[in-house]
């Protein structure tokens, strides 16, 4: 028994496609992570290249690298951000539990 194909609603094809672009993340990373064929994510992030290309022309060398420089740098601020929510949320907790043992 073969295994029964799979159709993606366009929405859920670039929201997958955004998370390799954006973050910079391999394929196969978010592939694996979203459960779905490295060789389907990798052709619908071609797709979606080709498209833009035609629609804005070329990029220049220097664009090209300010576009990875900023990709890079937005990935990682959101990393940063993602630490920041988690570390405020232990230190709340901290805090609670602090202030809940002098209460006693």
């Amino acid at each position: 028994m073969g295994r029964q194909r799979r159709e993606f609603f366009p929405e859920y094809k670039d929201e997958a496609v955004k998370l390799v672009i954006n973050t910079g993340r391999p394929v196969a990373v978010v592939a694996r992570e979203l459960g779905i064929g490295e060789q389907a994510l990798g052709r619908w992030v071609n797709l979606f290249k080709s498209r833009q290309e035609a629609a804005e022309g070329p990029l220049s060398e220097t664009e090209r690298a300010e576009l990875t420089r900023l990709r890079k740098e937005n990935s990682e601020l959101k990393m940063d951000r993602a630490f920041l929510e988690k570390a405020s949320l232990f230190f709340a907790q901290e805090a609670s539990d602090t202030n809940e043992k002098r209460s006693r």
